[in-house]
């Protein structure tokens, strides 16, 4: 009885060792389909679908997206300064140097995004999937990310600068010299990334989990951060 008992607790305790995101659920309303012109300052878009719209320099600072559909939109540098996305859900967006700084993300799907420099620093990501697509630059610096998936998705440059990062998954994707500088990290699932390159911050990914393999590629900048030279 005392070895099951004991089995069963490391059992446990590897099962609890990385908490799982929680996905969101998003289910949209019927949507009105939009018909105007850009975007309003502080504009409140409720259950409204942008299906193939040209967003691009739009200006929509502190808008509110709530049971909203963006449908194969250009966001080419619209302005998104502390807008707000809640239970929407984006697909096939496309744009360079997209303004979401400070903005808030709940229960949010983008789903096949072609995105450039996107500007999300200081931004709050909640519920959160983001899932095929490619995104380039993509600025999460003072970012908080809780309940976060990255899947299938490939993520050049991404920067996660001083970024707190609570229950996030990379799944499936490709991470290409990504900086974790000063990163805050809980519970980050790394090990299934298909590719992981790291530019900046391997010392900070205390409160991930890599795989072996991953472990093993990755040792030669874990002794440079330690001092420790490898020669055969």
């Amino acid at each position: 009885m005392g070895g099951m008992t004991r089995t069963g607790n490391r059992s446990r305790g590897a099962k609890d060792a990385v908490a799982e995101a929680r996905r969101p659920e998003v289910r949209l309303p019927p949507l009105v389909e939009y018909d105007g012109e850009g975007l309003q300052p502080d504009g409140d878009y409720d259950g409204v679908r942008f299906d193939g719209s040209d967003l691009a320099d739009a200006s929509g600072p502190g808008a509110r997206f709530m049971d909203c559909e963006l449908r194969g939109c250009a966001l080419d540098r619209t302005e998104l300064v502390r807008a707000r996305f809640i239970d929407s859900v984006l697909t096939g967006v496309r744009g360079v140097g997209t303004d979401l700084a400070g903005a808030s993300l709940r229960d949010v799907e983008v789903v096949d995004a072609r995105l450039g420099g996107v500007q999300l620093h200081g931004a709050v990501l909640e519920r959160v999937l983001v899932r095929g697509g490619k995104i380039d630059y993509l600025n999460l610096r003072k970012a908080r990310l809780k309940d976060v998936v990255f899947e299938g998705c490939v993520l050049s440059e991404p920067d996660f600068g001083e970024a707190h990062l609570v229950r996030v998954e990379f799944r499936d994707c490709v991470l290409k010299r990504a900086d974790f500088s000063a990163v805050r990290m809980e519970s980050v699932d790394l090990r299934t990334v298909a590719e992981l390159d790291i530019a900046r911050g391997v010392e900070r990914l205390a409160g991930a989990v890599i795989s072996p393999a991953q472990l093993m590629e990755l040792a030669p900048a874990f002794a440079a951060q330690i001092g420790v030279r490898v020669e055969a």
